[in-house]
């Protein structure tokens, strides 16, 4: 009997070294991920900010294009127009259209349901 509690006991302890290594192997596992992941949103908050820039820039060439034949009033006015129907139309690109795509829940009913009578026991 005395054996048998030996063996219990090695048993115990290489399920906890077993159950260490597989901790410790996750652990590095989503370090790894999390830092590839930190890096491409870093990549793409960059990608982003370079971009309104750009925007602005173009903006602003419009904007003096346009001031080369307007009073530069009328030409910021047509650019802020231009750049208001572009952010409508974006706007619209990311909102699917009704009908288009199925609704994950089921319509509101439009009368309400009828009262369900108590019941006496």
């Amino acid at each position: 009997m005395d054996r048998l509690d030996h063996l219990e006991h090695l048993d115990k302890h290489l399920v906890e070294e077993l159950a260490q290594v597989a901790r410790e192997t996750v652990r590095d596992e989503l370090r790894e991920q999390s830092r590839k992941q930190r890096r491409t949103a870093m990549l793409y908050a960059a990608s982003g900010a370079v971009a309104l820039y750009a925007g602005g820039a173009l903006a602003l060439a419009v904007g003096l294009a346009l001031a080369v034949g307007l009073p530069g009033w009328a030409a910021a006015l047509i650019t802020a127009a231009i750049l208001g129907a572009l952010a409508y139309v974006l706007r619209g690109a990311a909102h699917p259209k009704p009908g288009h795509a199925p609704t994950p829940y089921p319509p509101m009913p439009t009368v309400p349901p009828d009262e369900v009578p108590h019941r006496r026991a």
